[in-house]
């Protein structure tokens, strides 16, 4: 159940973290990590991770643009734009999972096109909250043979977005080294994608990490 899972939210955690944060327009860009997809679990939120934090914020206006299967360039090139244009004064960018997938994976490409969407958001007032996401080649539906390449792509990407995360000072969220990221009932019968239980925790990990960045700015 998710009240009693010690890696989710504690009754009250949101309201001791957030009460009184800033936040208002809240914009997630990315690919199917982003939209939300997922199996449910019984005693966890239907809700996928993005909404429940915009539902733990509560924020008046939330604008979810992530779309299944894009690399991070189609994120770039076609969610930039209308994000841009819903001016947020935070948002969520998560892609690269796709492009590292698969054994022509360019980690300069992937940068390239993180860097462009978190400097424009920044650029117009955003806080951005990028993610390195939990390792998929831990999936039971990941075959034997793709494993370790696929791991080792995954290691490459949450790596440099970590790398790029502290360069461009974003508000990163650490999913790769969590301690349920062997975990395999996290995942959803397709295998690619994590389950209820899964959101749930990513949202309390965002969550954590927001409330972490308030408690800075206020010393």
């Amino acid at each position: 159940m998710e009240s009693t899972d010690p890696y989710c939210l504690r009754a009250g955690e949101t309201a001791a973290l957030l009460t009184g944060h800033p936040w208002r327009r809240f914009a997630v860009l990315g690919d199917s990590v982003a939209e939300g997809h997922g199996d449910p679990v019984e005693g966890y939120s239907t809700l996928f991770w993005c909404a429940r934090i915009a539902a733990e914020l509560a924020v008046p206006d939330y604008l979810n643009l992530g779309k299944h299967g894009l690399k991070a360039a189609d994120v770039a090139a076609t969610q930039l734009e209308p994000a841009l244009a819903f001016g947020p004064d935070l948002a969520l960018v998560v892609c690269g999972g796709n492009d590292a997938f698969v054994r022509g994976y360019d980690p300069d490409a992937v940068d390239s096109a993180l860097e462009t969407m978190i400097v424009a958001l920044q650029g117009a007032g955003a806080d951005v909250l990028t993610v390195s996401m939990f390792d998929i080649s831990h999936s039971p539906k990941v075959p034997a043979w793709l494993r370790p390449g696929l791991k080792e792509r995954n290691q490459t990407l949450a790596d440099r977005t970590d790398a790029l995360a502290a360069k461009l000072g974003t508000l990163h969220i650490k999913l790769w080294d969590h301690p349920l990221v062997a975990d395999l009932s996290l995942y959803s019968e397709d295998g690619l994608h994590g389950n209820a239980r899964c959101a749930a925790i990513a949202a309390a990990e965002g969550v954590r990490r927001l409330g972490a960045e308030l408690a800075r700015r206020r010393g």
